[in-house]
């Protein structure tokens, strides 16, 4: 899909105001040029929203779209066969700079380039996965913001007992085949012991028929960890969880806005926000190497309580006391 494809979903959102259509004609041969490539499809809300907050962080700093940048928008839609045309596409396309997001995005693109500077956003263990040395000196041309670190894992089991009491077993949504996918599994186990909980792995690969087996024994729950492979099946993952009635956590807020029960996860839209300071940054003349990769600032707790209904649960007073945003 192509940007104007993606600017029209967009028509009626404040979003849109930062991709204004008629400036396509008028792009001055001294705009600086940057690539964005979304791993995910045009409809996703979460996309959207923290992609207009980094083009606002960029007009806040001065780069205005018409004016002084283009932008050449890429949509992977959730395929690696089309992430990986994609960003092909961008890296020919010479840009001053690529922006993306997701574990198959970035993996691409830094086997793609090792000059075009690429800025990631919520990326799961960046040094792990190879996209740059080390978080201090990434030492390539990435750099960029993660999207969590690993002791973050270890609050998904206890918000499940938290939501669920009774639960004793969970199924474990995890992508064995990626080092962020290890961890965060390692990291869950570590603590499911001291909460009573028996986990069952489930690979992403092969969800729903593992989904399906694990809900015939009934009195479950899930928790769905962090990958492209969680994101890319989102829809699918939180209609299974509807139908077995099984109580999940989940690992991106995206899940949540798409009818899931509860997230736990580090906010796109303070990453995307910060992320616009960054590509000023590169844009002005900054290496990524010497731009230390950022931690997330702020997780954010989301509950839906349609969906707590659907499954008859009542979610304890506490957890929504510390919740930051309850959908009703």
């Amino acid at each position: 899909m192509r940007r104007r494809e993606f600017i029209i979903t967009l028509g009626g959102m404040a979003s849109a105001a930062y991709w204004p259509l008629s400036a396509r004609a008028q792009q001055p041969s001294t705009a600086r040029r940057v690539g964005v490539l979304m791993s995910g499809k045009a409809e996703d809300q979460e996309a959207k929203d923290a992609l207009a907050a980094f083009m606002r962080g960029l007009a806040e700093l001065g780069w205005t779209e018409g004016r002084n940048l283009r932008v050449d928008l890429r949509l992977g839609a959730g395929d690696a066969d089309i992430i990986r045309k994609q960003a092909a596409e961008l890296v020919a396309l010479a840009p001053d700079l690529i922006v993306t997001y997701g574990s198959s995005a970035i993996g691409q693109l830094v086997q793609a380039t090792h000059t075009v500077p690429i800025l990631f956003v919520l990326a799961p263990d960046p040094v792990g996965s190879g996209f740059v040395d080390s978080l201090s000196r990434p030492g390539g041309n990435a750099t960029g913001f993660m999207a969590f670190e690993y002791s973050l894992s270890a609050k998904w089991p206890e918000l499940l007992k938290q939501i669920t009491p009774g639960v004793h077993r969970a199924a474990v949504l995890w992508d064995p085949a990626i080092p962020a996918g290890i961890g965060q599994f390692a990291t869950i186990q570590s603590v499911a012991p001291s909460l009573g909980l028996e986990l069952d792995p489930v690979n992403l690969r092969n969800v729903e028929q593992g989904v399906t087996a694990f809900a015939r024994s009934g009195g479950g729950g899930m928790i769905v960890t962090a990958s492209g492979l969680s994101v890319a099946q989102r829809d699918l993952i939180v209609s299974l969880a509807a139908e077995h009635k099984l109580p999940t956590v989940y690992s991106y807020r995206g899940f949540v806005d798409a009818g899931g029960l509860i997230s736990y996860a580090a906010s796109s839209i303070d990453q995307f926000r910060l992320a616009a300071g960054y590509a000023d940054r590169i844009l002005k003349g900054a290496k990524p190497a010497d731009l230390p990769v950022q931690a997330p600032t702020r997780y954010e707790l989301v509950v839906n309580l349609k969906a707590a209904k659907a499954l008859e649960l009542s979610i304890p007073p506490t957890v929504l006391a510390r919740a930051d945003e309850v959908i009703e």
